[in-house]
């Protein structure tokens, strides 16, 4: 019963849902102010939620069976990480070994689910779209992966969340070393992490798939009433458990619960800031980015970690 409650209320689906639709508003609502407008009320993204269950589904009639099921494969997973790295922050010595490797594969699942949707809507701007975020993922997936090995060898092997944070508990956050001064490993692979999280969460300047000024909204032109609002809550969720993933594996020093909300908005700050200070770039602009920038960054990181630095 315990772990149906952790899975379902709290700290998995429903909490995370009602948070990252909260950290939307505080993204829409900063974004608003940023140019001048008053932005939406408080509620705003749940009554849009709730509007969208209530609009017919219009399914195109070449769509394949892919096309209803993706979304709810997408939101399961994401809801699944949520309550993996929840449980992993409030009972550390209950997570499983290796929960980390099935937090990272789970992570990737969202992404692919709204490749498999689009395709299957057999709609060539939503297949534009797909192809853009497949080779989206292929470009940020292996610098993120670096990065968490990163945080494998600084934690001494471990590949289970709750050994990461006992590492950080005794010996510092991942991004110092132990004497107290900041670990170049470590930050260089916040600092990927961070780039590759802002790509997963579809964010400007990666909202490549989605364009909807090019392709109309690409992956999500053919969807409608419940899938389509199965897809945002899936992007809510990500919104919240994504920051909070790079804080356990970075930042995992003091996980009181006003420094993790601390560091959660600090975190969104800085998803508000990359999102709104930087125009969208082409796909080869992006893979050629991920391919130089941050896959160095995140192989000297490896380099230096395993040096102890």
């Amino acid at each position: 019963m315990k772990i149906l409650f952790n899975y379902l209320i709290f700290p998995g689906f429903l909490f995370s849902v009602v948070a990252g639709l909260m950290a939307g508003w505080v993204d829409r609502k900063v974004t608003a102010r940023l140019q001048y407008r008053v932005g939406p009320p408080l509620l705003q993204n749940f009554w849009d939620i709730i509007k969208l269950f209530g609009k017919e589904t219009i399914v195109p009639a070449q769509a394949r069976s892919t096309f209803l099921i993706s979304p709810y494969i997408g939101l399961i997973c994401a809801a699944l990480v949520a309550a993996l790295v929840g449980r992993a922050v409030i009972f550390p010595l209950e997570s499983f070994m290796g929960d980390l490797i099935v937090v990272v594969y789970f992570l990737m699942i969202p992404a692919v689910a709204l490749m498999l949707g689009a395709f299957s809507s057999r709609n060539p701007l939503a297949s534009v779209g797909a192809s853009r975020e497949m080779k989206l993922i292929l470009s940020y997936e292996l610098p993120f992966i670096l990065s968490i090995i990163v945080v494998i060898i600084k934690s001494g092997g471990a590949i289970q969340l709750g050994q990461i944070l006992a590492y950080q508990q005794l010996s510092g956050s991942n991004i110092f070393l132990a004497s107290g001064i900041i670990s170049p490993s470590g930050a260089m692979a916040f600092f990927v992490a961070i780039f590759c999280m802002q790509a997963k969460l579809g964010y400007a300047p990666f909202e490549i798939s989605e364009a909807e000024q090019e392709i109309m909204g690409g992956v999500l032109i053919e969807y409608s009433g419940a899938p389509l609002a199965i897809f945002k809550l899936t992007k809510a969720v990500l919104l919240y458990t994504l920051p909070l993933f790079l804080i356990v594996l970075f930042l995992g020093r003091d996980l009181s619960w006003w420094l993790i909300t601390l560091k959660y908005i600090s975190l969104l700050v800085v998803i508000i800031l990359i999102k709104n200070t930087n125009p969208r770039v082409r796909i080869d602009q992006a893979m050629r980015f991920f391919w130089r920038i941050p896959t160095v960054l995140a192989i000297i990181a490896v380099g230096l970690a395993i040096l102890g630095l």
